[in-house]
């Protein structure tokens, strides 16, 4: 895991843009959908191999097209959720799994969303949130999961600067937000990261408290 060596809390940028619908509507029908790396993260292809129940309630929210759910179909999984705000992506996931009824597929804000789970994997969704909802996003999670369910995936361990997505941080800014109602089991650089993000990402595991 990476420090701070100046032991001041790194500086996250904050957001000018509107995230709403309309904006990811746009990047997708232009196609700029740079966090789409066209396979399930290694990380967590290595995560899902070790989970032993294959009924365990799991949601995949801003899954984009959701390659990490069409592995834990091919591994028999049976209770799969999938939330994603933009229209597009959606209609393209239900033509995707139309004769999958393992996977259930929503369009809706994740922040509005309700339901009960034993698990979340975040890929690439923490990162596309403004920062200042970071906090309702640790919230909300605590609220959807059952009692010691658990939030798996890989955070950004870099800063980009920008005042749209993805937007990044380091550990020493995500601890404060999620160490008051979920057990920090993991939270370290992550080694089996894609080639390009190598060097870049930590790797979380966190428990419902």
């Amino acid at each position: 895991m990476k420090q701070n060596n100046n032991n001041e809390a790194c500086c996250i940028t904050q957001c000018d843009v509107p995230m709403d619908q309309n904006y990811w509507d746009t990047r997708w029908e232009k196609k700029e959908t740079g966090w789409d790396i066209g396979y399930p993260s290694p990380a967590l292809v290595h995560y899902m191999d070790g989970i032993a129940d294959k009924n365990t309630a799991i949601l995949i929210p801003g899954c984009g097209n959701a390659y990490e759910a069409e592995y834990l179909l091919q591994q028999g999984f049976t209770n799969i959720t999938l939330i994603d705000i933009v229209p597009l992506a959606v209609e393209r996931l239900k033509q995707k799994f139309e004769k999958q009824s393992n996977i259930h597929i929503i369009c809706e804000d994740f922040f509005e969303h309700k339901g009960t789970y034993d698990l979340v994997l975040e890929q690439t969704f923490f990162s596309a949130i403004p920062p200042f909802k970071r906090k309702e996003y640790a919230t909300k999670m605590h609220e959807l999961l059952k009692d010691k369910g658990r939030i798996v995936g890989v955070l950004f361990d870099k800063q980009f600067n920008n005042p749209y997505p993805p937007f990044g941080g380091c550990p020493c800014e995500y601890r404060p937000i999620f160490e008051n109602q979920f057990e920090i089991k993991t939270m370290e650089a992550c080694y089996n990261s894609i080639p390009p993000r190598q060097g870049s990402e930590v790797f979380i595991h966190f428990i419902k408290k």
